[in-house]
């Protein structure tokens, strides 16, 4: 029987979202961590790393602080990827990356590591495991993204540092391409936000700087969000909403902290 062409390949990974994979079972967090270590390399190997060195020796000061205060033992790691766009993630067993564009947008470095505790928060409540074990167990894409098939990855994976990985070959390729390209959900995304003001609080940085920063996201957008509604994500009110209705046990969790740094410095 003749191979299916990459482009009809697509087209049924499109529309058999439902259909099961013989044999499949979800992967451990030694499997998926491993995974995502070969993946974070090679993204490293083919982005740009920021040579700012303030900005550098900022960021690893809050991702230190910020994982401390999760109580994971993950193998960290952290980079500052040099490009506009206003974006930040942590992959499972804590490879994170933050990039330039969201700095002007942060002020902050509360601002900042409420933002890293929030993807921190992602992969301690191992909500990319949970995504990337869907989408190998419960439908046909993972039969593709753990194949050959993942060399045509940009034919479906949108976003700028998928694309990046998606020469990359077998499993770790098919963690890359589902992590990237899979939105989480919006209960995944205010988990994230409510677990991740405690990470910032028990860090040592004011849980109050969380909900001021999506007033300076929605600001950084010019408030053109798609509506709530057609989007994965809770709206930016809804998330201000959330975090101060969390911000009792957030203080509380701040004034326990060892260290309190308030706002920290301005990023300038």
């Amino acid at each position: 029987m003749k191979k299916l062409s990459l482009i009809v390949l697509v087209g049924l990974l499109a529309s058999c979202s439902t259909l099961k994979i013989p044999g499949a079972k979800e992967p451990t967090d030694a499997e998926i961590n491993d995974q995502a270590a070969k993946a974070y390399l090679e993204v490293k190997s083919k982005s740009k790393i920021s040579t700012n060195k303030e900005w550098n020796d900022l960021v690893q000061r809050v991702a230190k602080r910020i994982a401390a205060a999760s109580g994971e033992n993950f193998q960290w790691e952290t980079v500052l990827i040099d490009s506009p766009e206003v974006n930040a993630w942590c992959m499972p067993g804590g490879k994170m990356a933050v990039y330039t564009g969201i700095m002007p947008v942060l002020k902050t470095e509360a601002a900042l590591a409420a933002v890293m505790g929030h993807e921190v928060a992602h992969a301690t409540l191992r909500h990319g495991k949970q995504r990337y074990a869907r989408a190998m167990t419960g439908n046909f894409i993972g039969m593709a993204l753990g194949g050959a098939a993942i060399a045509g990855g940009q034919f479906f994976c949108k976003t700028t540092t998928c694309k990046a990985v998606s020469t990359l070959g077998g499993v770790a390729a098919g963690f890359a391409v589902t992590f990237f390209d899979r939105k989480f959900s919006r209960g995944d995304e205010s988990a994230a936000d409510k677990e991740g003001q405690m990470y910032m609080a028990r860090a040592g940085y004011d849980p109050s700087e969380a909900p001021r920063l999506w007033d300076r996201m929605s600001a950084s957008h010019g408030g053109k969000a798609p509506p709530e509604f057609m989007s994965t994500h809770p709206s930016d009110d809804t998330r201000k909403a959330g975090l101060n209705s969390w911000m009792l046990d957030a203080h509380t969790a701040y004034q326990q902290a060892p260290h309190h740094y308030g706002l920290g410095e301005n990023i300038k």
